[in-house]
């Protein structure tokens, strides 16, 4: 198995954020050529798919709708729940968030979260653990972006979420209105018109909404 960051060095390259071009993130510039090197190591290492080589169009929102509400991190601890890229915790501290939890279970997700914070500037926490198995740890804000994207992952995700609300934490999604985004238990805040990358959304440009849990 390739070593996490040498393999994202070798296989993505720096690129501005479409939605929030000040931004850059290692991505992949062929989708299907890194997804099928990757679907390989996984038959071999039990490697997740690259979520993380992507800036996909929930945590595009999110980072916008951030910008435009700044105090809703500002000075806070935020949890970036199944962080990716860690692009969403990445506008969060350059909001000024007290610190920033990136979560995200794939090790390469992690090597690319260090990453991308090196390039954009900030410190980031990354965290590796199931957090779905676990009780929502102490922070004042969790963030998640594109995470309905199955139907038993959004399930587990929400499960998870809603037992942060239960705690008083504040919670806030970014979705692109994706099929298993629940029709109950969220309130709109916001909708942008997001850049996308056509190889991997239906579109080239994708309305995406931010939501805050109720």
């Amino acid at each position: 198995m390739s070593e996490p960051a040498a393999f994202i060095r070798a296989h993505t390259t720096p690129l501005p954020v479409p939605s929030l071009p000040d931004l850059s993130l290692y991505q992949a510039a062929e989708v299907t050529s890194l997804w099928e090197m990757t679907e390989a190591e996984l038959a071999q290492n039990g490697l997740a798919p690259p979520f993380w080589a992507f800036p996909w169009a929930g945590g595009q929102a999110l980072g916008l709708w951030l910008r435009q509400n700044p105090h809703v991190v500002k000075g806070k601890r935020v949890l970036d729940l199944a962080c990716g890229s860690g692009l969403v915790g990445i506008v969060a501290a350059k909001l000024g968030a007290a610190q920033v939890i990136a979560n995200d279970i794939d090790p390469f997700a992690g090597a690319a979260v260090a990453l991308n914070a090196a390039l954009n500037g900030v410190d980031l926490i990354y965290d590796g653990t199931d957090r779905l198995a676990e009780a929502p740890p102490a922070v004042d804000v969790i963030l998640a972006g594109d995470i309905c994207y199955e139907k038993s992952m959004t399930a587990a995700m929400l499960t998870f979420l809603r037992k942060g609300r239960a705690q008083g934490i504040a919670v806030y999604v970014g979705d692109p209105h994706r099929s298993y985004l629940p029709g109950e238990g969220l309130a709109r805040l916001a909708t942008f018109d997001i850049h996308t990358d056509t190889q991997i959304e239906d579109r080239a440009v994708k309305p995406a909404s931010v939501w805050s849990l109720i």
